[in-house]
């Protein structure tokens, strides 16, 4: 039964859902014509040559419709429009344009005025025309793609999205690898476009072009999972774009490299609450809870500008509270990067209080501290709206005593990125900022829904040995049964708590015990966290303890693989003072550390880093510091950024806590948060033994029935019919990867002791079925670093020989095939990989790789068991006879591969001399030696060649066939 394909089961449907919602749906053929493709020429690259990536006429009426005042010709619009850069500087101006920031000249007043080119106020979408159409194709001279489903508003492209088949496997991940594709090969396309999506109908992923990191881009949540009707009309509904396009897509500088995000769902709810609560005249205090690492900077600073240009805000001043003087520079940054000229820093107390006793209209940046000693009543106007990061350190004396005084009228909102605790001080925090909401709340992303959405990663913990660990009853009476340390937000606060724990930091700090932590360390980052490629934080109780550590790591490690970082004084000790940096240094460390394969691998730290620090490559805490609560929560966050490295093959999958101190132990004490969130938070990595144990009980022994003889040719036989069917190998496949990343995490530890063998054995099958199913496999790929090297270890490569042995593609295949001690299958397999191979040696033979091609559609057919094995056999081998053939008689008449090929397409459209046809024909390919890469060589190769042809052929549109074949043809060969 044949299966749907991407047209038919997805691509159809989000074409007549998007005509539901407001979208008039463009035939192919007419959108070509409107964007000028020739109709005269032969193929598609020809006829794409000129064409414009916008609907010109479109676009033109709109903007002199828009633009009263605008009188340019539409080739100098279109000009204009189509100059940018083809990089993200170009799509970050482009957007500017499409924010109608843009600038035309108008002569009579001798200035500049904005261009509009959408109308955002567009409420019954009567004023901009939404158009959609399909299989959207573009060629630059060298590079031809075509986009499933293109979005225009005025005829501007502005969202794609790429369709796939929901029988492929990892169907997504193949739409998303092609845009990636795209961008490499037609740049051009993603200046304006700024959206994309890709799905296969149950899954719906979106992102921001220009931006493709894993990470980056986010499922789309409705309420009913894997309904594309809904995800469409939620989605793609012309006035939520708008949205998107207006007010929630930025660019922001990070290491010195310019980078495009897009406000998630939780994101946009929130700064529109918000705004709206702002706007409120009866509520003046709302309270978003963000989880770490979820994007609450790019929601305050959307927030803060929205709110500022919002017309209900009345010229306003909008204060943006920070805690750490070292966030204001970043802030700043992105302000400035988002276009706001109004905005002031306020660094002295003197400063703020001067803007707002002269009614500051704006955006001003500060830190709660600067609020000491402000006057009451300072301002008393009531559009002034107080964002306060980290709100629930602010719930004190500064925010309580002196800014709500200052400013009695003004509206308060906090965000903070943990929960409240169920302390006295957290639930101080819902008094001051959550009073007005029943749940507390005005808005809240969870852990677990940050979890769940690949926004942060799980966290696991495991605790070091006993001998290591602070006495209990040290830890109890000298930390966890203080009052003051319950729910303490400030790392400043904790460390004079601890100053006064005179028996627990003479433990933690004593030589013998530093020196056994270090060794521990070492040996654990070496075998646990450095096969895998990530990078850890050592924690230190003080600065002391941090340049003890740094001389007993550099006795197990090397010295560039550790670096201090905390702040010095300059009354500190010649110890303390040989680990002393200035900004420069520091900053590069921070660059390097964030960086793959760069040193150092191990931060020491005890207070500078464990806020606001941001390397998704960390990976392990060693945390040997005393910490609970907010402080607790905050620092092992540094651990759960995702990150993905296609180079190299990553994708974390979690955080990793080592505790050395014991606090774990008291899990419900250390974090007196709900019991729920705690479970989110961090879990016992004996959780993840567990589940290893579960998996090769009761999964594995499935597959390793497999092996019968020890791994010989039968096993191997065996194994390749039994993954045969490509369902059965996706269920193998996954549950194999699910262990694989268990086993790597777990790895090294005596728990696995009696799971190696098994183990290894099913990953040796895994290798086997992956060489035997799959085009190509990249040995580094396959399979995890820790396994790769315990298979190497343990059964080598005999097994994988069956399939990799190639055997030569030549009148002694038969013979070598028929010899081979294999079963049936194997030698299909081999026989495929064999002419794989031959012809990607030989790419410029073009019968060898449409043999190539045909070799896989047997494959197809023999997985999908339309043929039997011995069948497949058979068409192989005749292949292999017809090549031999081919390849004599193109000996006998003196052709090459090239040549030859033309001369039988020639034949075989039956022009009546092939023979000579083909040498004047290969003449015109010797002298279009790019034809392949230029557009204009192709397009006068290919006259030449029609040229050749009419010559032994009258009638015009048998030769324009005939020449069509040709190139088709060699377009497959060539994958042009």
């Amino acid at each position: 039964m044949p299966k749907p394909g991407e047209h038919k089961t997805v691509q159809d449907r989000i074409l007549t859902y998007a005509q539901e919602i407001g979208w008039t749906f463009v035939p192919r053929p007419e959108a070509e014509t409107r964007r000028g493709f020739n109709r005269s020429s032969g193929n598609i690259q020809e006829k794409a040559q000129q064409a414009s990536l916008y609907f010109d006429d479109l676009l033109y009426q709109k903007v002199r419709e828009f633009n009263p005042h605008y009188t340019e010709p539409q080739g100098v619009l279109i000009s204009q429009l189509s100059n940018f850069p083809t990089s993200i500087y170009g799509n970050r101006d482009f957007l500017d344009y499409l924010r109608n920031t843009g600038k035309y000249f108008y002569a009579p007043e001798n200035r500049e005025l904005d261009l509009t080119l959408i109308d955002y106020s567009d409420l019954s979408l009567t004023k901009n025309v939404y158009e959609v159409t399909e299989e959207y194709y573009i060629h630059n001279g060298k590079h031809g793609i075509r986009e499933d489903i293109v979005f225009l508003i005025n005829g501007i492209p502005i969202l794609v999205i790429e369709c796939k088949n929901a029988t492929k496997d990892e169907a997504i991940a193949l739409g998303i690898d092609q845009i990636r594709r795209y961008h490499n090969e037609t740049p051009e396309l993603f200046v304006p476009q700024m959206i994309f999506t890709a799905t296969e109908s149950i899954g719906f992923s979106y992102g921001v072009t220009w931006n493709l990191v894993r990470r980056n881009l986010f499922n789309w949540k409705d309420e009913e999972i894997g309904n594309l009707e809904a995800k469409i009309k939620s989605f793609c509904q012309p006035l939520y774009l708008l949205k998107l396009l207006q007010n929630y897509i930025l660019f922001a500088e990070k290491d010195e490299a310019l980078n495009k995000y897009i406000l998630r769902q939780h994101q946009t709810i929130a700064v529109e609450q918000v705004i709206q609560r702002c706007h409120d005249s009866q509520r003046r205090r709302g309270l978003v809870w963000h989880t770490q690492g979820s994007g609450k900077t790019f929601t305050m600073i959307k927030t803060a500008e929205m709110l500022f240009k919002a017309p209900e805000s009345n010229k306003p001043t909008i204060l943006l509270m920070i805690d750490r003087n070292e966030l204001e520079d970043q802030l700043l940054r992105n302000l400035k990067s988002l276009g706001l000229n109004n905005v002031r820093h306020a660094n002295r107390i003197s400063t703020i209080i001067e803007l707002l006793e002269n009614d500051y209209r704006g955006i001003i940046v500060s830190t709660i501290q600067k609020f000491r000693g402000m006057p009451k009543n300072i301002n008393t106007r009531s559009n002034i709206y107080i964002l306060i990061d980290e709100a629930h350190r602010t719930t004190g004396g500064d925010l309580g005593n002196y800014l709500m005084a200052g400013l009695p009228n003004a509206t308060f909102v906090g965000f903070t990125g943990t929960p409240i605790d169920q302390t006295s001080y957290g639930t101080g925090t819902f008094k001051t900022f959550g009073i007005e909401d029943d749940d507390g709340y005005l808005h809240k992303y969870s852990i677990a829904e940050s979890i769940e959405d690949k926004t942060t990663l799980p966290l696991y913990y495991n605790i070091a040995p006993n001998e290591m660990l602070v006495p209990a009853q040290v830890m109890d009476e000298e930390f966890l049964n203080l009052a003051e340390t319950e729910g303490i937000n400030d790392i400043a606060e904790l460390n004079k708590i601890l100053d006064r724990a005179v028996n627990l930091k003479n433990f933690l700090k004593g030589d013998q015990r530093v020196d056994s932590v270090a060794k521990y360390v070492a040996g654990h980052y070496t075998q646990n966290v450095e096969p895998l490629g990530y990078k850890a934080f050592l924690v230190a109780v003080d600065r002391p303890a941090c340049a003890k550590y740094k001389q007993a790591l550099d006795r197990y490690l090397p010295p560039d693989y550790s670096a201090v970082v905390y702040t010095g004084n300059n009354n500190d000790t010649p110890e303390l003072k040989a680990h002393h940096i200035d900004g420069k240094t520091e900053k590069q460390l921070r660059e390097n550390f964030a960086k793959f394969g760069e040193y150092p691998k191990i931060l020491i730290v005890t207070e500078k880093l464990l806020t606001g620090f941001d390397a998704p490559l960390l990976y392990a805490m060693y945390l040997d510091k005393p910490m609970r609560d907010h402080t607790l929560l905050q620092a092992i966050a540094r651990v759960n950024r995702p990150y993905e490295n296609e180079d190299h093959d990553m994708l974390k999958p979690h955080g990793f806590v080592l505790d050395f101190v014991g606090i774990f132990d008291k899990l419900e004490r250390a974090l007196a948060f709900d019991s729920k969130e705690i479970n989110a938070i961090v879990k016992d990595l004996k959780l993840l033994k567990t589940l290893f144990k579960n998996k090769m009980e009761e999964q594995a022994p499935t597959y390793l029935d497999l092996i019968q003889h020890n791994f010989n040719d039968k096993d191997v036989d065996n194994i390749i019919k039994n993954f045969r069917d490509p369902e059965r190998r996706k269920a193998f496949f996954k549950a194999y990867k699910e262990l694989e990343m268990l086993y790597e995490i777990i790895s090294p530890d005596a728990f696995l002791r009696p799971y190696i063998d098994p183990y290894t054995t099913l990953s040796s099958i895994y290798n086997l079925v992956r060489q035997a199913y799959t085009k190509r496999v990249y040995v580094d790929k396959a399979v995890q670093r820790k396994t790769d090297e315990l298979v190497q270890k343990h059964i080598g490569t005999t097994a994988i020989a069956a399939i990799t042995d190639f055997v030569e593609i030549n009148t002694q295949t038969l013979e070598a095939i028929q010899n081979k001690p294999t079963g049936a299958t194997t030698k299909v397999i081999n026989l495929i990989k064999s002419i794989e191979k031959t012809a990607e040696d030989n790419s410029d033979d073009p019968f060898l790789v449409a043999m190539a091609e045909r070799a896989k559609s047997i494959q197809d057919n023999f997985e999908n068991r339309q043929t039997n094995t011995q069948d497949t056999l058979d068409l192989l081998l005749q292949e292999i006879k017809y090549n031999e053939q081919r390849k004599k008689e193109q000996a006998e008449r003196g052709f090459d591969s090239l040549t030859y090929f033309v001369y039988q397409t020639l034949e075989d459209a039956g022009i009546s001399d092939p023979d000579s046809v083909s040498h004047q024909i290969k003449q015109a390919f010797i002298e279009h030696p790019n034809w392949r890469t230029s557009e204009a060589e192709l397009r006068e190769l290919r006259q030449e060649v029609t040229f050749a042809i009419y010559a032994e052929m009258d009638d015009l549109d048998q030769v324009t066939a005939v020449v069509d074949q040709l190139f088709r043809l060699l377009s497959q060969a060539y994958d042009l």
